[in-house]
């Protein structure tokens, strides 16, 4: 993930609370995901609502939707957030230089 642009989408999207209870309940779940069911027991939220903030996280590449008969199974897509945390450490410890003397403590 190197665009800075993709990256703020990203994060804006993880920026809601019920977003980002949604992508920690599919962490937990890992690579077997859950269904939308299963998803709306955890979170107890309105099926329209989980739909809206899944949909977030799906248009920004974070989680990713099999179709399995008649379930949709919803899993994270590790390597989109290894990319954001890759990016958002690429420079870290590279020094930075102070805008004027005596900024810093």
């Amino acid at each position: 993930m190197k665009d800075l642009n993709q990256t703020a989408r990203v994060l804006s999207a993880l920026g809601h609370e019920a977003r980002l209870s949604l992508f920690r309940l599919l962490v937990r779940a890992g690579d077997g995901g859950l269904n939308v069911g299963d998803l709306r027991t955890h979170l107890g939220i309105p099926a329209t609502t989980l739909g809206h903030h899944l949909s977030a996280l799906v248009e920004v590449g974070l989680v990713q939707q099999e179709r399995c008969g008649r379930e949709v199974i919803n899993r994270v897509n590790y390597p989109a957030v290894r990319a954001v945390a890759d990016f958002l450490t690429a420079e870290c410890c590279r020094g930075v230089d102070k805008a004027e003397e005596g900024a810093a403590c």
